[in-house]
């Protein structure tokens, strides 16, 4: 396996965890970033572009070459990129985190709504997970039907009581709010605008024609189940967990069926759209950057970018839902937008915040070790909140900065 890119000294770690993922993790195409103090320490990648009959495609033979620059759909870890636009809203005193949703949206106040808070939307506790009546793909990529769907939904618990993870149905109530607020600019026309254009992102909510057309997004698909090899971990997943995510009536498999079935990913009309709970497309990077952006100075050009201030970026990683979550059936834990280092999703150190993507992609920052990262992949497990993949390349960081000299708190 050829794997390309750098490493600054003291990252050497990264770089060799990053190859032991193609040879006994079962990568086929992936990339890696990492930044300290603003500064991009490490970026690699290498495999291909496309996995071995990526769905959609009628088949591929998985042997076009990652390249720089190469792009791939972050599933979940598109939430945490969608959940700056209320914060930096916020920031800006045009939101209140406070407030009723439907003092917002008033279509939403219905059946029980009236008491979720716009921050029950981002620390999932809005007890809106479900759809009664799922939507088809083309619904589900037309940016009213979404909303439509969840303001016509009732609570399946008192709001603001418990947290559950809004699989999907979390990018309708932040799209629509979004809107609301900004006179009708949609979450991915936003952070083109305000986020990636400033701080010079291959990041996009809503892939544009141009970039679809020059073939920036490769293609991805699911790795065998028989993989990695026997040399690797063999996950094996709470009987719990198992049995609700086998049950059709339970939360976990609603909230994932919320859309079904699932749009092709691979699809130009599904990568064209903005679905702020799924479908964000980004290079590692990108996600890496991004994260550098929201706890310091990254610079660009000849000026510097930041987009968190101190107390923002303190209100995005206070925990406000922990325990047992009742849709994923583990322990988790959430700031706002953001999911914060635990059991389930394991980050840098206690205070890292971020977002893992279904399959893979993981995306988060740690203020006190001053570290941005990013990981994006083209083969998805069935892994939701912790692949062993990222999670090789999480240690790997932390081995670097024992190296490079971190007194990070749990480092």
């Amino acid at each position: 396996m050829d794997v390309h890119g750098t490493v600054a000294e003291g990252f050497e770690p990264v770089r060799d965890a990053f190859v032991r993922n193609f040879a006994v993790l079962g990568d086929r195409g992936a990339a890696v970033a990492v930044y300290r103090d603003g500064r991009k320490v490490v970026d690699l990648w290498g495999g291909t572009r496309d996995v071995d009959g990526a769905e959609g495609t009628g088949g591929t033979d998985g042997t076009e070459p990652w390249r720089r620059g190469t792009a791939q759909v972050v599933r979940s870890a598109t939430k945490g990129v969608a959940a700056a636009v209320p914060l930096l809203l916020h920031q800006r005193g045009e939101l209140d985190l406070d407030a009723p949703v439907g003092e917002y949206w008033p279509e939403f106040k219905a059946h029980g709504k009236e008491r979720v808070l716009v921050r029950h939307v981002l620390n999932h506790r809005a007890g809106l997970p479900v759809l009664d009546r799922p939507l088809t793909p083309e619904e589900a990529l037309d940016p009213l039907r979404g909303p439509e769907a969840v303001a016509a939904q009732a609570p399946v618990w008192e709001p603001g009581t418990d947290h559950g993870y809004h699989a999907l149905t979390y990018g309708w109530l932040l799209d629509e709010l979004v809107r609301r607020v900004t006179g009708g600019r949609s979450a991915g026309a936003w952070i083109a605008d305000e986020i990636a254009r400033p701080l010079g992102l291959d990041l996009w909510l809503g892939l544009p024609a141009a970039e679809e057309a020059a073939g920036r997004a490769g293609l991805v698909g699911r790795l065998a189940e028989s993989e990695p090899s026997g040399n690797g971990p063999r996950l094996r997943p709470k009987r719990a967990v198992t049995e609700a995510y086998a049950d059709p009536g339970s939360l976990t498999r609603r909230a994932f069926a919320a859309i079904t079935p699932f749009p092709d990913q691979n699809d130009p009309a599904f990568r064209a759209a903005a679905l702020p709970a799924t479908n964000g497309i980004a290079t590692a990077d990108g996600l890496a950057r991004f994260y550098a952006a929201l706890i310091g100075d990254v610079d660009r050009v000849t000026r510097r970018v930041r987009l968190f201030d101190p107390a923002t970026m303190e209100r995005a990683r206070a925990e406000e839902s922990a325990g047992p979550d009742r849709v994923l059936v583990v322990g988790t834990r959430f700031g706002l937008g953001y999911m914060l280092h635990g059991s389930a999703s394991p980050l840098l150190s206690p205070g890292s915040f971020g977002h893992p993507g279904r399959g893979g992609a993981l995306g988060f920052a740690d203020p006190e070790a001053g570290v941005a990262f990013g990981y994006v992949t083209n083969g998805f497990r069935k892994t939701v909140t912790a692949d062993p993949r990222a999670q090789a390349l999480v240690r790997a960081v932390r081995e670097s900065l024992r190296r490079t000299g971190s007194d990070v708190d749990g480092v």
